[in-house]
């Protein structure tokens, strides 16, 4: 579903021709979903985003540390917690078809590596290009620090995400072991966590619930696939109660209110991830459930189920590049039209121009499409080659951290051209790395 090569006048049509041989079994609502949390966080992106001049000087302030009743809006656009459960869903049906198939785990562990972190690597050469350029034009080394680092943190997920993925043999084999009770022990952990993290200096225990709270999620999408959750009235009782926890860890905990990180902000539920995300994301599992049947018959609709697949067919580069058309919209505009950013940050008229400029960076987004799936296909492509299950946990964990290290500090560093460059090689050099090492596939005759 999520193949495409151009966009064309014909894009409907094909789309179309996909959602015609879709299996009866298919649960369409996980491509909505898919589909409605990309969008969710894009758009959110783009509307906290206030820059302007303070005092003369160009600034990239944040919407949230302006106006702090903003944030609550926060607890609608954070939505990482229904990726990660729609991740669960898909990754057991896709495990499960790999063995019965009798798919190899390097086989099939290489091939999500591929088509997670390929696309990743064209938006990581380009900002290391635009890194050189910056310094060649004397531009200062912190813009280029915040504007690669607000680009490129869309993929600090898939760093985690991949590794969740990578794990996928002995989660599943717990669900099947355990059933429901294979989530109660990484929210045992993450319980844990946070408890260590206030109360301890042990802080960096903390920082493992990236992996206890957002595979306590994905764990949970095992559970929607095997149809152990679900149904209208034990779906809707559960965000009742899930959104009771969020009110009161927020309200009476010491957990801040924003559910994604605010600059300033002495403590963040997101780095590292906290019980909040996880009440958050039993809300949004409870309510999304809670619909699940009228929304899988509105999805039965030809028209819709067509436009939902077009969506997802390019809606992860979408993903991956709308902050960096953001960044350089922004930056271009400071440029050569800087009084656009004359009005105050926040205020009424601040707001009355965001729909244009959330319709801007849309339309600029559209045009360049394109040319982000065309990088896609000719640097973050497929290959011919096969590797080792060690040899794609070893590149794939060394993509993940150089990956990580540009989501929180962008392409900026010490190094030559003032870039960090170990953390740029490394995803670059891993990708190319698959393509080198591995051994060639012979199609069987």
């Amino acid at each position: 579903m999520s193949e495409s090569s151009n966009i064309k006048p014909g894009m409907w049509a094909r789309a179309a021709d996909i959602a015609a041989q879709t299996p009866v079994e298919r649960n369409r609502y996980v491509d909505l979903l898919r589909a409605l949390s990309i969008s969710a966080v894009v758009l959110g992106h783009w509307i906290i985003a206030a820059p302007g001049f303070v005092d003369g000087v160009r600034s990239l302030d944040h919407l949230l540390e302006i106006q702090p009743w903003s944030r609550w809006l926060t607890w609608v656009f954070q939505v990482m917690p229904v990726f990660f459960f729609v991740g669960g869903f898909s990754n057991g049906v896709s495990w499960d078809g790999a063995q019965k198939k009798g798919v190899r785990y390097s086989f099939w562990l290489e091939s999500r590596l591929r088509r997670l972190l390929g696309p990743v690597i064209p938006l990581v050469i380009l900002w290391a290009a635009l890194g050189i350029v910056g310094y060649a034009l004397a531009v200062p080394n912190q813009m280029i620090k915040i504007g690669s680092q607000i680009s490129l943190v869309p993929v600090w997920f898939l760093s985690i995400y991949f590794i969740i993925v990578m794990l996928v043999p002995v989660t599943r084999a717990l669900w099947r072991k355990l059933g429901l009770w294979s989530v109660s022990l990484p929210l045992c952990m993450a319980v844990i966590g946070d408890l260590v993290y206030f109360n301890t200096t042990h802080q960096w225990y903390g920082w493992f619930n990236y992996f206890f709270i957002w595979g306590a999620v994905h764990q949970l999408g095992y559970a929607w696939q095997q149809q152990r959750i679900g149904g209208t009235l034990p779906s809707f009782c559960l965000a009742v109660a899930a959104a009771t926890c969020l009110v009161l860890l927020t309200q009476f905990g010491p957990y801040p209110i924003s559910l994604i990180g605010v600059p300033g902000q002495e403590f963040s539920n997101t780095t590292p991830p906290k019980l909040p995300l996880i009440a958050l994301g039993l809300t949004q599992i409870g309510l999304l459930l809670t619909f699940e049947k009228p929304m899988r018959r509105w999805l039965d609709k030809a028209r819709v189920w067509t436009a939902t697949v077009l969506i997802n067919g390019f809606i992860m580069p979408i993903f991956l590049w709308h902050s960096t058309v953001m960044m350089l919209m922004i930056g271009l505009c400071f440029w050569l039209f800087p009084l656009v950013f004359t009005v105050v940050p926040g205020s009424g008229q601040w707001w009355s121009f965001r729909p244009v400029w959330v319709a801007v960076y849309f339309v600029v987004m559209m045009l360049c499409l394109p040319i982000f799936l065309w990088l896609e296909k000719k640097i973050g492509g497929g290959s011919s080659k096969h590797n080792t299950g060690i040899v794609v946990i070893v590149i794939g964990l060394g993509m993940c951290g150089g990956l990580a290290v540009l989501a929180g500090l962008g392409v900026a560093g010490k190094g030559m051209f003032g870039l960090n460059w170990l953390a740029i090689c490394l995803p670059v050099v891993g990708t190319l790395a698959l393509s080198l090492i591995g051994k060639k596939i012979v199609p069987n005759k």
